[in-house]
């Protein structure tokens, strides 16, 4: 995973950009204080979105494993941190992730991995949903998966209608969670 200090291509004409975007605030980007800002802001703005630098399918099949088990597997709770692509400000919160292996399971963490990449990107949370499950169908093939995301949109409580404590809630679903039985065992197990 890449950290702080390492950058990608285009970090200069970032920095550039946001030098310009701070004088057409009407602030003095020369000033002491915003002095290195435009560099800061550049190189936060990579890691917020690495995710287009990663493959998630990779991260999955990386740790693909035979094994008989068929029940199912959840991983929640997952944090996450991305970006409304609409104003570029951060939504965040938890995913949880459900799938049930046929003949292949995947390392747990990866499906963590999955969700980091997908959030790393400039995002709305019904396609991040998707997405997460999407990836973990085509790559692992299981009898069927399902994802639910629950986040807090900065654009909905910093600007706009200024809502402080509402929650979005999507959910992506496939296969054997179809059933609406299996759905719900996914949401009671959530509860616990």
């Amino acid at each position: 995973m890449e950290t702080e200090t390492e950058t990608r291509e285009g970090l200069e004409a970032l920095v550039t950009h946001y030098h310009d975007i701070l004088r057409l605030l009407g602030e003095d980007p020369d000033r002491e204080g915003l002095l290195k800002t435009p560099l800061r802001v550049a190189k936060a703005m990579q890691v917020l979105t690495r995710g287009y630098t990663q493959d998630p399918h990779k991260v999955l099949t990386d740790a693909l494993f035979a094994e008989p088990y068929n029940q199912m597997v959840i991983v929640k709770d997952i944090d996450f941190f991305s970006l409304c692509e609409h104003h570029i400000l951060p939504f965040y919160g938890k995913a949880h992730v459900a799938y049930i292996p046929k003949g292949y399971i995947t390392g747990l963490s990866k499906i963590a991995r999955v969700v980091e990449i997908y959030s790393h990107r400039l995002q709305v949370q019904e396609r991040m949903t998707q997405q997460i499950k999407d990836c973990i169908e085509q790559t692992l093939h299981p009898m069927g998966v399902m994802v639910v995301v629950e986040a807090r949109h900065m654009c909905m409580q910093m600007r706009g209608v200024q809502k402080q404590n509402s929650i979005t809630t999507t959910s992506a679903f496939s296969g054997a969670f179809n059933q609406a039985k299996t759905r719900e065992e996914f949401m009671n197990l959530l509860r616990e």
